[in-house]
């Protein structure tokens, strides 16, 4: 943000997240992300990440980007396919359908998936919540949908290795968003 903010990129970027990123969703980010990892059976899950979605979109990103404002978001609707289609089997096609229920057309002009193998991101992790406590191989299925999402939308999606140094792995970040977007 700081880096889009220092070129004069946007007006005012906005910094949000999924689950979350308005009163209403961030409730229910807090019934995703604690207790658990068996809390909730997969389709609740995938429903109520939906009801988040839908509320983060009406209150924050959507007027935002009506604002003319640019907005960056840790995670959106490939990080359902992942986690509740891969790590936790709901069918991909009942997924495609509430993906296009909640954003319709809506998507991010460009996706950056910071890479890691699972038991290296997982050493990384310092707010455990509720799909921490799965096991690796929850993580290794998440990781291959997410991979095979990003190879099937490669205009939208850059994979980036996220193993160096944070400087490093920001300097590449930055190249692509500023490559991708016009950027100089």
């Amino acid at each position: 943000m700081e880096a889009l903010r220092r070129k004069g990129v946007g007006n005012d970027p906005l910094l949000t997240r999924e689950p979350g990123g308005s009163t209403g969703a961030e409730i229910l980010r807090q019934l995703l992300v604690t207790g658990d990892p068996g809390r909730w059976d997969s389709l609740t899950e995938a429903l109520l990440q939906c009801a988040a979605r839908c509320d983060h979109l009406r209150r924050t990103v959507w007027p935002a980007l009506a604002a003319g404002r640019w907005v960056v978001c840790d995670r959106f609707t490939d990080s359902m396919f992942a986690y509740q289609g891969g790590g936790q089997g709901v069918e991909m096609s009942s997924l495609r359908t509430l993906a296009t229920l909640v954003p319709g057309t809506f998507k991010p002009d460009l996706t950056i998936l910071l890479d890691l193998p699972p038991h290296r991101g997982l050493q990384r992790t310092t707010a455990v919540q509720r799909h921490e406590g799965h096991d690796v191989s929850f993580h290794h299925r998440v990781r291959e949908v997410f991979l095979a999402l990003a190879a099937a939308e490669p205009e939208r999606c850059v994979v980036m290795d996220a193993g160096g140094a944070i400087a490093a792995v920001h300097a590449t970040v930055w190249a692509a968003v500023a490559g991708r977007l016009g950027i100089s």
